[in-house]
């Protein structure tokens, strides 16, 4: 029988993960149905109780719509993010889980050779996209992590849902300039979409920094030249991530975790299309 999965979210016409998941069911020999649905925060809802899927992938906009919809019936990395990207039906309905941190982890350190320890990070906003990275970010050792945001509020209510007051800082936008330099630079706002990403400070970056847009494709653009003219030694898209985490979704719902170098390979060479990580 032929299992029957999506990716919701706007924009969603170009999304990878269609091809990601028909990759990893020919690794594991399942037969898979796997379409992008687009919806909004109107009618996401609607549309995934009318997709008759057993499980699916949240994008922007609506890794928090996710979260609610599952009326607390979440992984503890979810309930911690206070984000959902991945969806699996069971008995109580729909289960929700976080695979961004754990995706992006595993993409940074393990392909980029990234250490992470005791490194000072940057985290370009407060929306979904940041909720799932920031306490794998944690997690993983790193010194401290300052979340900016344009709404400050936003910082304020991602920075305190990580409970870490020492270790996490919410700053609004303005406050960049005096925030000095960061090992690590993660850009998780969609403003670049609609080529509306803010001026960044040249001074937020070394020599020894790394910079990380969770897009890819033409949405990552103006994030990674901003860090190469500022003399960030890796700059790295999200399509690392947007494997990995996929490869975690995957394992949720079929119990295995397929390989992903290869999958990776294939579509590296299609960093061209206007998209965003899933």
């Amino acid at each position: 029988m032929t299992g029957r999965y999506a990716v919701f979210g706007t924009p969603i016409a170009h999304s990878q993960s269609p091809r990601i998941h028909a990759m990893f069911a020919r690794q594991a020999g399942i037969a898979l149905d796997y379409v992008a649905i687009e919806a909004g925060h109107d009618d996401f809802a609607a549309k995934l109780a009318a997709s008759g899927v057993a499980g699916a992938n949240v994008t922007l906009p609506l890794k928090e719509d996710a979260f609610a919809l599952c009326a607390g019936n979440v992984s503890a990395r979810a309930r911690r993010a206070g984000a959902v990207n991945t969806l699996l039906r069971d008995n109580e309905g729909w289960r929700g889980d976080n695979t961004d941190g754990p995706g992006l982890v595993r993409d940074l350190t393990e392909r980029h050779g990234l250490d992470l320890r005791e490194r000072r990070v940057l985290l370009l906003g407060a929306g979904g996209a940041a909720r799932g990275v920031a306490p794998a970010l944690l997690d993983a050792g790193i010194h401290s992590l300052y979340v900016v945001n344009r709404n400050s509020a936003r910082a304020d209510a991602l920075a305190d849902a990580m409970g870490e007051p020492g270790r996490v800082h919410a700053r609004g936008w303005d406050a960049l300039p005096a925030l000095g330099e960061f090992d690590l630079l993660i850009n998780a706002t969609s403003a670049a979409r609609s080529g509306a990403l803010p001026p960044l400070p040249m001074g937020l970056a070394s020599l020894r920094s790394a910079a990380v847009d969770l897009s890819y494709g033409e949405a990552a653009v103006a994030f990674l030249a901003w860090a190469r003219a500022a003399g960030c030694t890796h700059a790295v898209d999200g399509l690392g991530m947007l494997v990995e985490q996929a490869a975690e979704s995957f394992l949720l719902w079929h119990g295995l975790r397929p390989e992903t170098d290869g999958v990776y390979a294939a579509l590296s060479g299609q960093g061209d299309a206007l998209v965003t990580a899933d």
